[in-house]
Formats: C-alpha cells, structure tokens, sequence
C-alpha cells in the first residue's frame, strides 16, 4: 500500500478548512481539512480539465 504525500493548498488561513491533494502517476486524489476521511481520486486528465476550465 502507498502513502501519500499531501499538499496543503497556498491560499488556505491558518485554522480555516483546507483543501489537500496528493498525486501519483495516474491520479489526483483530493480532500479537505474538515472531511479528512473522504477523499476524492480523479485522473490525471480530469483534474487538468478541471483547472483549465476555471
């Protein structure tokens, strides 16, 4: 099983809910502070899109 390394979005306040992702290969896996349990995985392309679009 692997571990993942999680990154701490840059515009996250101290104390507030914080988006974290992790990636490897062929995902990006997605969470948050305050729903530390839930993690969303999505493909390396479908995360592109997504950023593109915004």
């Amino acid at each position: 099983m692997t571990t993942n390394t999680w990154r701490k979005s840059s515009y996250c306040q101290e104390g507030e809910a914080c988006v974290h992702i992790s990636t490897d290969p062929d995902h990006v896996h997605i969470t948050d502070s305050d729903a530390a349990l839930t993690i969303v995985t999505v493909s390396r392309a479908a995360f592109d899109a997504l950023v593109k679009s915004l």
